[in-house]
Formats: C-alpha cells, structure tokens, sequence
C-alpha cells in the first residue's frame, strides 16, 4: 500500500540502525565507540572472524567493508529477515509504536480483487494435482519419472498435470461457484472465437505453478505431452497477478536460501531448477520463458551481488549469455555483476547432475568464468587479428562496451583486465633473424639473448617495488587530501594499480568524490588502508606532513602520477623491445638498453621554478624532462635493434 508522506521519514528518525543490527551481532567493544554511535562487528551477512561490519548509528546506516552489503534499518530487516518491503516496514513501526497508516479504500479493492484471484489460482493448483494421479496422466508420470523426480519431490515442487479436452478446468472450476470473468482474468482460460464456451489455456501439459515471494500462486508454465506441440513450454498470459518479465521462478525459496549462504544459480527452465535444488543447490531460479529482464536482474541482485548463470551449452545458451552481458553492462556496479557456468556442449544442469552428480556441477559453478571474460570471448573467438585495421575494430568494439560501464572504478578494472587480455593474445614469440654481416661487432651467428641482456636492470630491475611505492605515495595522499580528487579524477580512471588494496583504494577513491576523508576511508575499508600505509616510504611522503598544505599535496600527485605513467610506459616499450630481441647476439644491445637505464635512474629532477622543465603529454599528463627522457632513451635502443646495430 502507499505510505503518507513523512512515514519513513518519522520511522527512521525513531529507529536506532544500532539497536535493530544488535539483534543479529556482537559489537566488538575494542573497535566501537558507543557514544559517538560508531560500531563494528563481524558481519552477519557472510562468514568471517574480523569486525568489518560498521553501523552509523548517529546518519542510520550499515556498511560491510568484506561483503559491501549496504543499507538503513528497513533494509538490514529486509535482508536479515527476508521478508519484503513493507513487512520490515511493519516490524519496525510495531517497534517503535507507530500505527500503520489505513490502506486506501481503492487499494484496499485492488486487494480484495487480488486476493480473489490467488484464490482461484490455488484452487486450479490443486485441480492440476489431483489429476497427475489420474489414468490419461500415465505417461506424464514416466516423463516424470524418468527425469529422476520422486513423488516427494512432485510433492514439494506440487507438479501437476492438464488433461486433454477443451473444458476440464473450466467446468471444474464452474462447478465450484467461480465466475466466469475470474477464471479469464486469470489467465486459465480463454474466449472463443466461435461463440462457444471459453476454453482452457493449458492442455495435456505438466504443470508448474508459478509463485510471486509471498508464496501466492501466480501462474503456470506448461510442458507439452505430444511432441508435435507447437509451443514445448507455455506459460500463463500476463495478467492482474503476473507480470512474466518481473518474476523469476522459485523466487521466494531461493532467497531464503540465499540469505544462508547458498549461492545464487540462474538456470533456463523449470526442470533445471528443480534438479538443482533437489541436489541442494537451494538458491536457484530461472526467468519464464523469456530472456532474463532488467526488473529480473534488479531482483536477483537484491538477493545475491554475483549470481552465477547457469546455461546450456548450445549456440542458443551461448547467445542467451551474449545477450546478458549486453543487458547487465550498464547496470554493473561494485556490488552488482554476474559469472557464467558454461554447460558441456549439448549438456542443460539437469543431464549434468544425472550423468555426473552434485561434486561435478558444484566443481562448475565453483570455476564460473567473470563477465569480463564473456565479453573478451564474445567479441575475439572464431576471428583473426592478422592485422592494425582488425586490432583497432576489436580496440573500438571493447570500449564501446566499456563506456556502457557507469562506475568509474569499475571501469577502470574492466579496462585493466581486458588490456591484460590483449597483450596475451598479440605477443607472439620473435621468430629468430638472421643478422647480415659487417656490421661492426654483430657478425657472428644468430643465438638466445645472453644473461646480461635479460638481466639488465632496465628489464629487471627493482621498477615493480618502486611502482608500487609511488603508488601508495599517490593513493595515501589523495586519501589525506580529498580535496584534490576532482583534479586528478582523469588520471586516475586510467592508473592501473598492482595490488589488490591498491585497486580497492582506487575504487574508494573515484566513489569519493566530493565526499570528506572519513568517508573515502570507510569505503576503502581498514585492511586496504592497512596496506597502503605499510611502507615507511609513505609516510615520509610530502604530501601526508601535516605541515604542509593541499599545494604541496597537488604538486606530490601530479608528479607521482607523471612518473608512473612514464615509468609504465617504459617499462611496456622494454618488454616489446625484449620480445623481438630472440635470436640477436646483443653486446651493442646490452650496453643501450643499459644507457636506457642509466636515463631511466639518473635523470635530474626538474627546476620547479623552470616551465621548460616540464610539458603535456597527450594524455594529460604534466611530465617532466627527466620523464621524458626515460622513455626516449628506451625508444632509441628499440631503434638501435630494429635497424641491426647501424643506427639507421
């Protein structure tokens, strides 16, 4: 029902978020500050040891730093109690002694009506079962049967069964007294178009009744008996009580299992639901008889962040997945994604489960593949990239794709792993070449590149510790000085991060902008902080003194995200350069790349006082000339070796 303006406003005012999470945890009293309504606790919405739940009591909310699980005192209900909306709305006024206001004497009609239907739905559930027991029902038992379900099983999932003739619901139904325009609105039946009686909708078919969360009786989807049926699966017409594209099938029972651990599984169909909750993979759903919608997704994240996609391995289940990713990619978020199970080819859950058992399938989901990885598949199998033309189509296809993302952080991730993904699929081993004579000492015979060459220090040198210490250095003072997020919100969208609590700050980060310290610090969660601050080289850092102020701050980021950039770009030009380098005997090499290193290390800081110390990149970025020499330097020993040591 609707709600007065101001109820939920009055009801959160009266409710402590602190005593309503109490119920469920235990504060940890060395974390939590009682007075100031600052409280942690392990969290009761996953398994773990560490107090990384926080509640707000003083601003109403609840955030886990593990399991991102968010929310106010009516979604901790919610979620904790899995009941609906207004259930939690109910429990929680009962407690704070607020009276429910009075329905809407129409919404209250609608109710009745509602009811009225659900009424009716039940009785042809019960109809539908009786007749599964019947003669004509034979051959549907052996389907049954033969599908592995035991009649505990019909039972708990109430499978029924429609017999042939046009009217055995209709009269059935008649004969107890309801009228005619109900059975219609329900969806059970349908006018004829010859003046006669109306018929039934569903005809020598086995039944599953669909259910809304509340437990009510919806809908049915049918299976077909005679295999020349145009339609293998029918279900119940849109009506009153069902909107297909706004349910999923065995809803309610999914989420209580959900909410106790289970993972969440999205199969195709009826059966495959069953067969997996019957080998205890509890939480599972499945659309009805459409592609999975956008209120569908809505609904399954409101019970998992990550539901798994269980499909068939077919072309049609491939192209259900493919449509998927469309679908979910400008609705992913950090708390919203989904993995896909891919079945065997020709294989849907159910064969799986009869042919292999439950320690199969659950291997399977345990090894469900990223959306990421869908994507990478879906635009790159079955095509070649022998060309810059087809690289650039694939490099224009995948941002595409990427710019449908809103989370900035999210992103960013996304850009990093498929980037990963490119540079594993191109780099293909130097094939060795043959080096002509004369040209000063490169005259002897194609061999492997010597130790020294590998072992340089440009190519393996201590640039992965430096990187991550100018990272940190980066993160800790942006952390310190929110202020200067905003500035340098473009940069850090394409910084790419080599430790996990990095990444996680990064997030925390482009999520904070216009938000105060404590408040990126709360999204970041304590165990990244922990890491970030670990380096002693952080705390030293300009930037983090207490003494100096946002200037100093700004010129520390700009100048820590200059040197990453170049230093990462150097360090991808060497890693190209090693690539081609196979085959080369490599003095003359080995003593550039070393010059190359020498510029990388000794170059002289810039004169801040000097503008012509310092220029633009093209991606913004302000380098210095010390930056821009690490990379010439590395540019003129790629040059050295392309052209055989001539210098040409």
């Amino acid at each position: 029902m609707a709600l007065p303006p101001g109820f939920l406003d009055e009801l959160r005012n009266r409710t402590s978020i602190a005593q309503v999470a109490g119920r469920k945890v235990v504060w940890d009293a060395r974390k939590s500050n009682q007075g100031k309504g600052d409280l942690w606790a392990p969290c009761p919405f996953h398994q773990e040891k560490t107090a990384s739940f926080h509640v707000d009591d003083r601003k109403g909310y609840y955030y886990c730093f593990g399991c991102h699980a968010k929310g106010d005192a009516i979604g901790f209900v919610r979620e904790t109690e899995n009941v609906g909306f207004m259930e939690a709305v109910e429990i929680l006024a009962r407690e704070a002694g607020m009276t429910m206001p009075a329905p809407d004497p129409v919404a209250a009609q609608k109710a009745d009506r509602l009811s009225e239907l659900a009424d009716v739905m039940e009785q042809a559930v019960q109809f539908f079962r009786l007749q599964l027991n019947t003669g004509p029902a034979v051959a549907a038992r052996d389907y049954l049967a033969g599908r592995g379900l035991n009649d505990g099983a019909l039972e708990r999932w109430e499978i029924g069964f429609a017999p042939e003739g046009w009217q055995n619901l209709w009269d059935h139904l008649r004969g107890k007294g309801v009228d005619e325009d109900m059975i219609l609105a329900c969806g059970l039946a349908k006018p004829s178009n010859s003046g006669k009686k109306p018929y039934d909708t569903f005809r020598n078919r086995i039944m599953f009744p669909i259910r809304n969360p509340r437990g009510r009786a919806i809908a049915f989807g049918g299976r077909a008996m005679d295999p020349n049926d145009n339609a293998k699966y029918l279900n119940s017409p849109e009506t009153e009580l069902f909107d297909k594209g706004r349910n999923l099938y065995n809803f309610g029972p999914a989420r209580a299992a959900s909410g106790k651990g289970a993972p969440l599984v999205v199969a195709e169909g009826y059966m495959d639901v069953i067969a997996l909750a019957e080998h205890g993979f509890e939480a599972t759903v499945a659309p009805l008889g459409t592609a999975v919608t956008e209120d569908q997704l809505q609904l399954l994240w409101r019970i998992s962040p990550e539901p798994i996609v269980a499909l068939d391995g077919d072309r049609a289940g491939m192209q259900a997945a493919m449509r998927l990713i469309d679908l979910a990619l400008p609705m992913l978020g950090p708390e919203r994604s989904l993995r896909f199970c891919l079945m065997p080819e020709g294989k849907d859950p159910d064969d799986v489960l009869r042919s292999s058992g439950a320690g199969a399938m659950r291997e399977m989901l345990d090894a469900s593949l990223p959306l990421v990885e869908l994507l990478w598949r879906r635009e790159t199998e079955g095509q070649v990239f022998d060309s810059p033309e087809r690289k650039a189509a694939l490099d224009r296809r995948l941002q595409t794709a990427l710019d449908r993302i809103p989370d900035a952080g999210l992103k960013g991730h996304f850009n990093q792993a498929l980037r990963d993904k490119k540079w594993e699929a191109f780099r293909k081993p130097s094939t060795p070449r043959t080096v002509k004579p004369g040209r000063g000492r490169f005259d002897a015979a194609p061999g492997t590149p010597r130790a020294e060459t590998k072992g340089s220090f440009l190519v393996a040198g201590d640039a992965s510790t430096d990187e991550r210490l100018q990272e940190a250095v980066v993160l800790a003072t942006l952390v310190a000085h929110p202020i200067l997020i905003e500035r340098f919100e473009s940069a850090l969208e394409r910084m790419e991060t080599s430790l996990d609590a990095h990444s996680r700050v990064l997030s925390a980060l482009l999520a904070g902008v216009g938000k105060e310290r404590v408040e990126i610090e709360q999204l970041a969660g304590p165990d990244a902080l922990e890491t970030l601050y670990q380096p002693r080289h952080v705390h030293i850092a300009p930037g983090l003194r207490e003494d100096h102020d946002s200037d100093v701050a700004e010129k520390c980021v700009a100048e820590g995200l200059a040197k990453l950039a170049a230093a990462r770009g150097a360090r991808r030009d060497v890693e190209d350069a090693m690539d081609e380098i196979t085959g080369l005997v490599d003095e003359g090499l080995t003593w550039r790349l070393g010059q190359a290193a020498a510029a990388r290390h000794d170059a002289g800081k810039p004169d801040e006082a000097n503008p012509d110390d310092y220029e633009i990149a093209p991606n913004g970025v302000k380098l210095s000339r010390s930056d821009r020499a690490r990379s010439e330097a590395v540019f003129d020993a790629i040059r050295f070796d392309k052209s055989g040591g001539s210098g040409a």
